[in-house]
Protein backbone atom coordinates (compact mmCIF):
# COMPACT_ATOMS: atom_id res chain seq x y z
CA UNK A 1 0.00 0.00 0.00
CA UNK A 2 1.17 3.38 -0.40
CA UNK A 3 0.42 5.94 2.51
CA UNK A 4 0.95 9.46 2.80
CA UNK A 5 2.97 10.16 6.25
CA UNK A 6 3.40 13.46 7.91
CA UNK A 7 4.91 15.00 11.26
CA UNK A 8 4.28 18.94 11.85
CA UNK A 9 6.25 20.23 14.80
CA UNK A 10 6.05 23.75 16.71
CA UNK A 11 8.36 25.31 18.61
CA UNK A 12 8.32 28.17 20.93
CA UNK A 13 12.33 29.02 21.52
CA UNK A 14 12.86 31.56 23.58
CA UNK A 15 16.64 31.23 24.00
CA UNK A 16 18.56 29.62 21.08
CA UNK A 17 18.93 25.71 21.37
CA UNK A 18 20.22 22.87 19.50
CA UNK A 19 18.35 20.07 18.44
CA UNK A 20 18.62 16.53 17.28
CA UNK A 21 15.67 15.72 15.25
CA UNK A 22 14.45 11.88 13.76
CA UNK A 23 11.75 12.06 11.67
CA UNK A 24 12.82 10.74 8.10
CA UNK A 25 11.48 7.30 7.03
CA UNK A 26 14.33 4.52 7.53
CA UNK A 27 16.09 3.56 4.94
CA UNK A 28 16.95 -0.03 3.65
CA UNK A 29 14.11 -2.01 4.64
CA UNK A 30 11.55 -3.45 3.02
CA UNK A 31 9.84 0.14 2.94
CA UNK A 32 10.37 1.96 -0.54
CA UNK A 33 9.94 6.13 -0.12
CA UNK A 34 8.84 7.70 -3.68
CA UNK A 35 8.90 11.23 -2.06
CA UNK A 36 9.97 13.33 0.80
CA UNK A 37 10.49 16.63 1.83
CA UNK A 38 11.55 18.18 4.92
CA UNK A 39 11.34 21.62 5.48
CA UNK A 40 11.80 24.31 8.78
CA UNK A 41 10.60 27.66 8.53
CA UNK A 42 12.57 29.86 9.11
CA UNK A 43 14.99 27.82 7.01
CA UNK A 44 18.13 27.25 8.87
CA UNK A 45 20.98 25.16 8.07
CA UNK A 46 20.96 21.06 9.30
CA UNK A 47 23.54 18.77 9.56
CA UNK A 48 22.28 15.20 8.30
CA UNK A 49 23.88 12.18 9.95
CA UNK A 50 23.14 8.83 10.62
CA UNK A 51 23.22 6.95 14.06
CA UNK A 52 24.53 3.81 15.14
CA UNK A 53 21.55 2.19 14.55
CA UNK A 54 20.89 3.44 10.85
CA UNK A 55 18.69 6.15 11.63
CA UNK A 56 18.44 9.11 9.82
CA UNK A 57 19.06 12.46 12.09
CA UNK A 58 18.85 16.29 11.64
CA UNK A 59 21.12 18.44 13.61
CA UNK A 60 20.26 22.34 13.72
CA UNK A 61 20.57 25.36 16.28
CA UNK A 62 17.04 26.70 16.80
CA UNK A 63 16.96 30.53 16.90
CA UNK A 64 14.82 32.53 18.89
CA UNK A 65 11.17 32.75 17.94
CA UNK A 66 8.65 30.59 16.66
CA UNK A 67 9.92 26.96 14.45
CA UNK A 68 7.97 24.97 12.95
CA UNK A 69 9.52 21.79 11.18
CA UNK A 70 7.46 19.98 8.51
CA UNK A 71 8.59 15.93 7.55
CA UNK A 72 6.19 14.07 5.06
CA UNK A 73 6.51 11.58 2.77
CA UNK A 74 4.99 8.66 -0.16
CA UNK A 75 6.37 5.13 1.31
CA UNK A 76 5.23 1.90 0.01
CA UNK A 77 4.86 -0.41 2.87
CA UNK A 78 3.28 -4.00 3.06
CA UNK A 79 -0.74 -4.44 3.35
CA UNK A 80 0.72 -7.21 6.18
CA UNK A 81 3.78 -8.42 8.34
CA UNK A 82 4.99 -11.60 8.19
CA UNK A 83 3.69 -13.93 10.68
CA UNK A 84 5.46 -17.01 11.80
CA UNK A 85 4.15 -20.00 14.65
CA UNK A 86 6.56 -22.46 15.40
CA UNK A 87 9.71 -20.00 14.20
CA UNK A 88 12.38 -20.98 16.02
CA UNK A 89 14.49 -19.82 19.15
CA UNK A 90 18.34 -19.06 18.02
CA UNK A 91 20.76 -20.31 20.04
CA UNK A 92 23.43 -16.74 21.43
CA UNK A 93 26.40 -18.22 19.80
CA UNK A 94 24.93 -18.40 16.50
CA UNK A 95 23.14 -14.96 16.28
CA UNK A 96 25.05 -12.19 14.24
CA UNK A 97 27.24 -9.63 16.13
CA UNK A 98 24.92 -6.91 14.87
CA UNK A 99 21.82 -7.97 17.27
CA UNK A 100 23.64 -8.76 20.15
CA UNK A 101 23.35 -5.64 21.91
CA UNK A 102 19.00 -6.22 21.72
CA UNK A 103 19.41 -9.16 24.30
CA UNK A 104 21.33 -6.61 26.99
CA UNK A 105 19.23 -4.62 29.41
CA UNK A 106 19.47 -1.23 28.49
CA UNK A 107 18.05 2.19 30.20
CA UNK A 108 14.07 1.68 29.95
CA UNK A 109 14.45 -1.74 29.71
CA UNK A 110 15.68 -3.85 32.54
CA UNK A 111 15.53 -7.22 31.33
CA UNK A 112 17.87 -8.29 34.42
CA UNK A 113 14.63 -8.43 36.69
CA UNK A 114 12.12 -9.99 34.73
CA UNK A 115 13.31 -13.64 34.15
CA UNK A 116 10.44 -15.40 36.26
CA UNK A 117 7.26 -13.47 34.91
CA UNK A 118 8.74 -14.27 31.45
CA UNK A 119 9.30 -18.29 31.93
CA UNK A 120 5.70 -18.15 33.95
CA UNK A 121 4.08 -16.29 30.85
CA UNK A 122 6.00 -18.74 28.21
CA UNK A 123 6.30 -22.27 30.27
CA UNK A 124 4.30 -24.17 27.49
CA UNK A 125 5.13 -21.87 24.71
CA UNK A 126 7.89 -23.51 21.60
CA UNK A 127 10.94 -21.62 22.28
CA UNK A 128 11.15 -18.48 19.56
CA UNK A 129 8.50 -17.13 17.55
CA UNK A 130 5.38 -19.00 19.82
CA UNK A 131 7.00 -17.30 23.39
CA UNK A 132 6.86 -13.83 21.83
CA UNK A 133 3.69 -13.71 21.04
CA UNK A 134 2.54 -15.49 24.51
CA UNK A 135 4.69 -12.18 25.71
CA UNK A 136 2.85 -10.28 22.98
CA UNK A 137 -0.31 -11.65 24.20
CA UNK A 138 0.40 -11.55 27.74
CA UNK A 139 1.19 -7.24 27.93
CA UNK A 140 -2.02 -6.41 25.80
CA UNK A 141 -4.30 -8.14 28.00
CA UNK A 142 -2.43 -7.25 31.24
CA UNK A 143 -1.89 -3.47 30.69
CA UNK A 144 -4.13 -1.29 30.15
CA UNK A 145 -3.28 1.01 27.08
CA UNK A 146 -4.21 4.37 27.36
CA UNK A 147 -3.04 6.68 24.73
CA UNK A 148 -1.73 10.40 26.65
CA UNK A 149 -1.15 8.63 29.86
CA UNK A 150 2.36 9.52 29.90
CA UNK A 151 4.36 12.19 28.77
CA UNK A 152 7.41 10.88 29.54
CA UNK A 153 9.30 7.41 29.13
CA UNK A 154 8.53 4.82 31.59
CA UNK A 155 10.88 1.99 32.61
CA UNK A 156 9.52 -1.94 32.34
CA UNK A 157 9.52 -1.93 35.89
CA UNK A 158 7.57 1.19 35.96
CA UNK A 159 4.62 0.07 33.60
CA UNK A 160 4.32 -3.70 35.30
CA UNK A 161 3.32 -1.56 38.77
CA UNK A 162 1.50 0.63 37.17
CA UNK A 163 -0.51 -1.71 34.95
CA UNK A 164 -1.33 1.53 32.42
CA UNK A 165 0.95 3.04 29.42
CA UNK A 166 1.15 4.39 26.12
CA UNK A 167 2.28 2.32 23.25
CA UNK A 168 5.74 2.91 23.84
CA UNK A 169 5.53 1.52 27.27
CA UNK A 170 3.91 -1.38 26.50
CA UNK A 171 6.39 -2.32 23.63
CA UNK A 172 8.91 -1.60 26.01
CA UNK A 173 7.82 -4.27 28.82
CA UNK A 174 7.61 -6.70 26.01
CA UNK A 175 10.56 -6.20 24.73
CA UNK A 176 12.22 -6.59 28.20
CA UNK A 177 10.18 -9.59 28.95
CA UNK A 178 11.64 -11.05 25.92
CA UNK A 179 14.82 -10.62 26.42
CA UNK A 180 14.55 -12.27 29.74
CA UNK A 181 14.82 -15.17 27.78
CA UNK A 182 17.60 -14.42 25.11
CA UNK A 183 15.53 -13.51 22.49
CA UNK A 184 16.40 -10.08 20.94
CA UNK A 185 14.02 -7.37 21.00
CA UNK A 186 13.96 -3.52 19.51
CA UNK A 187 11.78 -0.89 19.87
CA UNK A 188 10.12 0.84 16.21
CA UNK A 189 8.80 3.97 16.40
CA UNK A 190 6.84 5.20 13.28
CA UNK A 191 3.43 5.59 11.79
CA UNK A 192 0.37 3.35 11.93
CA UNK A 193 -2.23 3.63 9.10
CA UNK A 194 -5.26 3.88 11.02
CA UNK A 195 -4.31 4.29 14.43
CA UNK A 196 -6.76 5.88 16.90
CA UNK A 197 -6.20 8.38 18.02
CA UNK A 198 -3.52 9.28 15.36
CA UNK A 199 0.07 9.66 16.76
CA UNK A 200 3.14 8.69 16.12
CA UNK A 201 3.38 5.12 17.17
CA UNK A 202 5.92 2.64 18.70
CA UNK A 203 5.80 -1.13 18.30
CA UNK A 204 8.54 -4.30 18.52
CA UNK A 205 10.30 -6.37 16.78
CA UNK A 206 11.83 -9.80 17.99
CA UNK A 207 14.44 -11.96 16.43
CA UNK A 208 13.74 -15.59 16.11
CA UNK A 209 14.51 -18.12 13.27
CA UNK A 210 17.82 -15.60 11.69
CA UNK A 211 15.01 -12.72 11.36
CA UNK A 212 12.95 -10.04 12.58
CA UNK A 213 9.43 -9.94 13.29
CA UNK A 214 7.05 -7.08 14.05
CA UNK A 215 4.54 -7.39 16.98
CA UNK A 216 2.33 -4.84 18.68
CA UNK A 217 0.48 -5.16 22.18
CA UNK A 218 -1.21 -2.06 21.38
CA UNK A 219 -3.09 -4.22 18.17
CA UNK A 220 -5.44 -7.23 18.10
CA UNK A 221 -4.60 -7.89 14.69
CA UNK A 222 -0.38 -7.86 13.51
CA UNK A 223 -1.63 -5.89 10.75
CA UNK A 224 0.54 -3.88 8.13
CA UNK A 225 0.08 -0.45 7.45
CA UNK A 226 3.77 0.48 8.87
CA UNK A 227 6.41 3.47 8.11
CA UNK A 228 9.43 3.05 10.31
CA UNK A 229 11.22 6.30 11.33
CA UNK A 230 13.70 4.74 13.78
CA UNK A 231 14.79 1.52 15.62
CA UNK A 232 16.59 1.29 18.96
CA UNK A 233 17.44 -0.45 21.78
CA UNK A 234 14.38 1.48 23.73
CA UNK A 235 13.01 4.99 23.81
CA UNK A 236 16.48 6.98 24.48
CA UNK A 237 17.39 5.60 20.99
CA UNK A 238 14.44 6.37 18.71
CA UNK A 239 12.99 10.04 20.57
CA UNK A 240 11.44 12.12 17.34
CA UNK A 241 13.98 14.79 18.89
CA UNK A 242 16.13 16.16 21.57
CA UNK A 243 16.44 19.18 22.79
CA UNK A 244 19.74 20.49 24.45
CA UNK A 245 19.09 23.41 27.49
CA UNK A 246 15.84 24.71 28.33
CA UNK A 247 14.91 27.42 25.73
CA UNK A 248 13.01 25.28 23.41
CA UNK A 249 9.10 24.25 23.91
CA UNK A 250 6.99 22.24 22.08
CA UNK A 251 3.54 23.66 21.56
CA UNK A 252 2.23 21.66 18.84
CA UNK A 253 2.53 17.88 17.16
CA UNK A 254 0.51 17.48 13.80
CA UNK A 255 0.42 13.17 12.78
CA UNK A 256 -1.17 12.38 9.48
CA UNK A 257 -1.61 8.92 7.53
CA UNK A 258 -3.42 8.71 4.39
CA UNK A 259 -3.66 5.75 2.65
CA UNK A 260 -2.89 6.97 -1.64
CA UNK A 261 -3.81 3.37 -3.15
CA UNK A 262 -4.29 -0.13 -2.42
Amino acid sequence: MKLRVSCNLRFQVVEASVLILMLRPYRGIQQWINREVFISKPAIPMIESTDSFGNSCQRLLAPIGNLLIQASAEVMVMNSVDVAPGACFVEIQNLPNEVLTYLLPSRYCESDRFGNLAREITFDALPGYDQVKKINDWVRNSIHYLPGSSEFPLSAVEVHQLGHGVCRDLAQLAITLCRSISIPARLVVGYLHNLQPMDLHAWFEAYVADQWYTFDPTQIDFRGGRVVIAFGRDAADVAIFHQFGSGCQLNNMDVRVNLLDN
